[in-house]
């Protein structure tokens, strides 16, 4: 069978991967994912930067258009009461916030859909990776476990019942040997026990971080578009650095956190021809040991349990204990394989570098309109204000309404008085 298919990067991972990057002196850093280097975090902080710019830019622009719509206006003729021109300005310029602000939302909406989607599937690969990886250490040690057993009860059995035949003595002693170094072999299968890390921790913190991510990017967005913006386009620009290339990323960091051997992490992460099972001769070794145990069990049940009838019972109890050991050499053979990890190391990284950074991309997007919408909108306001008029205005209008009330209350009285 052929190997599972690594990962692809993404056309957008491939556009955001092309973009220059500089640190704060505007030197040329390399696009290759290192965020433990100053001059990579600087560069992803100047991504952060540009916004904060452009969040200046567009509050400079408020102001002044605020200053000059208060202070440059040409006064007004003395006892001019109609409001000044410009409410159908007013009007479109609402309409086009309004406008931008739905389609921010919805480009918002399907961007957050899709982040969360990404990261679902990256912490459901995580935890599926850790069940397997589980599996492997509950079966590695439920198999020594009863192995020793045998070993302890059946074969010493044997042992002491067939003291008169010193060739079958030979073969139990034989089988005992056996026995002990398949449980030895078995006992190197399970390599991530005692392992510091947990893919079953690392799917919590991603679920944790995507709970506050909610809470921490609507407020943002809420507050102040541009800052979202900034944490969004750094965030996908360094997904995108990783993304490129996260094989070797990966690897390194794996094998620092974990102390595991290169050869196994190769064989797992790659999963291709080019590289070997590291587990094979184990597997091997395991596998002709509990073959010759079978044949060896075979040969005393032939030749002990006519001559000892007693030997019997625990020949049986051994069988069955050798068909239950195989069921779990073979369940670990189909476990220890690399393709079931394989794909769940796959599954994360599109997970992570596609519905992700697609999600990223689109709430940039939304925080983009938003900002716009809200920089139009504050530019409205003012010409919105003056387009009210004054609640003098109204005292005027009732005063000099000939059909006021109180002014007809007053003519009824003074017609009566006549």
């Amino acid at each position: 069978m052929g190997a599972p298919p690594g990962h692809r990067p993404s056309a957008w991972v491939h556009l955001l991967h092309q973009l220059p990057r500089a640190d704060f002196q505007l030197r040329p850093v390399p696009s290759a994912f290192a965020p433990q280097e100053r001059e990579y975090q600087q560069a992803l902080l100047l991504v952060v930067a540009l916004a904060g710019l452009g969040l200046g830019l567009s509050l400079i622009f408020i102001a002044v258009y605020l200053i000059r719509f208060c202070c440059c206006r040409p006064p007004e003729p003395p006892g001019a009461k109609s409001p000044p021109p410009g409410g159908g300005c007013v009007t479109w310029n609402c309409i086009a916030a309004l406008l931008v602000g739905c389609a921010g939302i919805g480009i918002g909406f399907y961007g957050n859909s899709e982040t969360s989607d990404g990261v679902s599937q990256l912490s459901s690969a995580l935890l599926h990776a850790n069940h397997t990886l589980t599996a492997i250490d509950h079966l590695v040690l439920e198999t020594v476990e009863r192995l020793d057993e045998a070993v302890r009860t059946e074969l010493t059995t044997l042992e002491e019942l067939l003291t008169q035949r010193t060739e079958l003595v030979a073969a139990a002693r034989g089988a005992r040997r056996q026995a002990e170094a398949v449980a030895q072999q078995l006992q190197g299968l399970a390599f991530w026990r005692g392992v510091p890390l947990s893919p079953l921790q690392v799917a919590e913190d991603v679920s944790f971080v995507e709970e506050y991510r909610m809470t921490v990017m609507s407020l943002l967005v809420l507050v102040l578009s541009w800052g979202s913006m900034g944490l969004e386009a750094a965030t996908a620009v360094g997904l995108s650095d990783f993304c490129s290339s996260p094989d070797s990323y990966i690897l390194n960091v794996t094998q620092e956190e974990t102390g595991l051997g290169s050869d196994i992490l190769n064989y797992y992460f790659l999963c291709n021809q080019a590289v070997s099972n590291p587990f094979q001769q184990r597997l091997t070794l395991s596998q002709r040991a509990l073959a010759n145990i079978h044949s060896q069990l075979q040969g005393l049940e032939r030749e002990a349990v006519p001559q000892f009838p007693s030997a019997q019972k625990p020949v049986l109890s051994l069988e069955e204990t050798l068909n239950v050991t195989e069921g779990s050499f073979h369940q670990l053979v189909a476990l220890l394989h690399c393709r079931g990890l394989h794909k769940d190391y796959g599954s994360a990284l599109r997970g992570l570098c596609e519905d992700t950074l697609e999600g990223l991309l689109f709430l940039l997007l939304f925080s983009l309109l938003s900002a716009g919408a809200l920089a139009t909108v504050l530019c409205s306001l003012p010409r919105a204000w003056a387009l009210f008029p004054p609640s003098d205005d109204y005292e005027d209008t009732d005063d000099d309404d000939p059909f006021n009330p109180q002014e007809s209350k007053r003519f009824v009285q003074w017609q009566s008085s006549i």
